[in-house]
């Protein structure tokens, strides 16, 4: 029977938990879920355990949380579970011996259309670059980092102001959904690997680090606007503001001649607050002041005091 398979997943944040919880309802066997160990987190630096563990321990699952995917240890666990497919979704980078364990191979979901958007980052890349359109994918692994055979794909537009928390929230559901396609498909063999297509300059989905994370207002609104849609919620876009950090979350943009330089603003300090581009105004909606809480833009403007 379909079901009777035995399935070890890998994940470890809440976009993989949608996966893991697709499978338990399609009544597949998971016979053991591997995640990231628990870490020190807030204030007082209390051990917190993973979204996906937190999930699976509420299941009733078996949770294996090595410190080393190459420890001898944790291979013998998962000898002993001897799993015929493995599932990777927002998971480390797997040795060889590991995702070549299971006699079905080891399957990942990935947030892009591959071979677009190869990386750790492709839902804020795809954002940023100005994309209308991205995807999932379900592939088989192999050495190099997202390069496997494509199971299945789909595609989901991007609208114009949508952010990257957003479409991570519509792209961990169909996700789920095309794994579960994906997983009964590979176990009645109905599905055919595909090589992936060789497309030049393919963009990727480089981790992003703190300076990619400063608007630079010398750019053109459309670029602006993209930039701060694809890094919200998390990390944040960011601007100096009266000489402190402001993050931005939400904009809107106006395309006009502009009577400022790039990186001024314009406030009538009770509903708008823009800042000039090179061909427009950045309408700031949502955003966080240094050392206060993320608020709408009429909330900041009735407390800050101007000078």
């Amino acid at each position: 029977m379909d079901r009777d398979i035995r399935i070890v997943f890998m994940g470890t944040p809440d976009f993989a938990v949608a996966s893991l919880k697709a499978l338990l309802d399609e009544k597949f066997n998971v016979a053991a879920v591997v995640t990231a160990p628990d870490k020190p987190a807030g204030r007082g630096l209390q051990l917190q355990m993973s979204a996906v563990k937190r999930f699976a321990l509420e299941r009733g699952l078996k949770v294996l949380q090595p410190l080393k995917l190459k420890s001898p240890e944790f291979l013998e666990q998962l000898k002993g579970i001897n799993p015929d497919l493995q599932v990777v979704v927002a998971f480390r980078m797997l040795p060889e011996i590991i995702w070549n364990l299971p006699a079905m191979g080891t399957i990942n979901v990935h947030g892009s259309l591959l071979p677009k958007y190869r990386g750790a980052a492709p839902i804020n890349w795809a954002i940023i670059n100005g994309e209308k359109e991205t995807g999932v994918t379900t592939f088989k692994l192999k050495h190099e980092i997202d390069t496997g055979n494509i199971l299945l794909q789909q595609s989901i537009p991007i609208s114009e102001n949508e952010t990257a928390g957003e479409l991570h929230d519509v792209m961990m559901n169909v996700g789920a959904q095309l794994l579960v396609k994906t997983v009964h498909g590979l176990i009645d063999g109905s599905l055919q690997e595909t090589p992936q297509p060789q497309i030049a300059n393919a963009p990727h989905a480089p981790k992003i680090f703190t300076e990619q994370c400063k608007i630079i207002w010398q750019q053109d609104i459309n670029s602006i606007h993209n930039i701060i849609r694809g890094l919200s919620p998390f990390p944040g876009a960011f601007t100096s503001f009266n000489n402190k950090i402001l993050k931005i979350y939400r904009s809107e943009k106006e395309i006009t001649d502009t009577s400022i330089e790039p990186g001024q603003y314009l406030t009538d300090k009770k509903s708008y607050l823009k800042f000039a581009g090179t061909n427009g105004y950045i309408h700031v909606s949502e955003l966080q002041p240094e050392g206060k809480k993320k608020m709408k833009i009429d909330e900041f403007l009735r407390g800050y005091r101007f000078d």
